[in-house]
């Protein structure tokens, strides 16, 4: 087992190392720079020996795994969860779930939204930012296409802006068909997109109440003594005292405990309401 962890933590520090090292070099054969006939040819072969590492660690994981009487589709599950760090994995989770909500968004749907159930928007004061945000890099994208004379470096640049722009996109579409969700029986589903999501059940409300604030910091911001503030668009408006601390996820999957959870609603008063009268 020792030596399938160094194996694995090998591989991540070769791809670390050379994937980097490979972008540079593409970057500079596109604008035109032109290195020894060795160069790419190292770098290639460099690339190939990394390539056959990783799957050499992968295939002893998977081999591994069924040694233990798992079944192949188990056996995958575990290769990945041994071999792909856990930000890693969420990120390429995030990603796909926000590419499944830009169709959700299109057909008007919403993500966990049952009948009987009260929605709350929260993407108000973010929705300005994002339009702008998409407007630069289209404009980005226009005005790039006639100042890059290399069409492979230019190809590069369009790829990137395009995969910017659906970024943009998704994470909006994420936001606005996964609102917060109070429930009949008094739970509150609290969340920002896919990147945060947090279910508190009834019995842990102490109480609730409309409180505008406008705090510094990222989007998820844990104080010392357990207050989580969830700030979009630089601001909060609700205030959830819980009677006990509730453990939740970071974006990238570290842990943390509130007792004390800050987030925006476009209409706090409404979620307000709908949370005391079911409590």
């Amino acid at each position: 087992m020792s030596g399938g962890r160094r194996g694995i933590r090998t591989a991540r520090v070769a791809m670390a190392t050379v994937l980097p090292g490979e972008l540079v070099m593409v970057v500079c054969l596109a604008a035109g720079v032109r290195p020894p006939g060795w160069v790419p040819a190292g770098a290639e072969a460099l690339v190939l020996a990394v390539l056959l590492l990783e799957a050499c660690v992968l295939r002893s994981l998977y081999v591994a795994a069924r040694a233990r009487g798992a079944d192949r589709k188990a056996a995958r599950r575990a290769t990945i969860r041994e071999a792909v760090p856990v930000p890693v994995r969420r990120l390429v989770l995030h990603e796909l779930r926000n590419l499944a909500s830009l169709g959700r968004w299109i057909r008007r749907g919403t993500h966990g939204v049952r009948p009987g159930d009260v929605a709350a928007a929260y993407t108000g004061p973010q929705t300005a930012m994002m339009y702008g945000l998409l407007f630069v890099l289209v404009v980005e994208t226009v005005g790039l296409a006639f100042l890059i004379p290399w069409p492979a470096l230019h190809g590069v640049i369009l790829v990137l802006d395009v995969y910017g722009v659906v970024l943009v996109l998704g994470l909006h579409a994420a936001c606005v068909t996964r609102p917060h969700v109070v429930h009949p029986d008094g739970s509150v589903r609290i969340r920002y997109g896919v990147l945060f999501d947090l279910a508190v059940p009834s019995d842990a409300v102490a109480s609730v109440r409309v409180d505008r604030r406008y705090p510094e910091g990222r989007l998820i911001t844990l104080s010392e003594d357990g207050v989580l503030d969830l700030i979009v668009g630089s601001q909060t408006s609700v205030t959830l005292e819980l009677n006990r601390p509730l453990p939740f996820t970071r974006p990238l999957g570290v842990m943390g405990q509130a007792h004390t959870i800050r987030f925006h609603a476009d209409d706090p008063r409404a979620l307000v309401s709908a949370l005391r009268q079911t409590t």
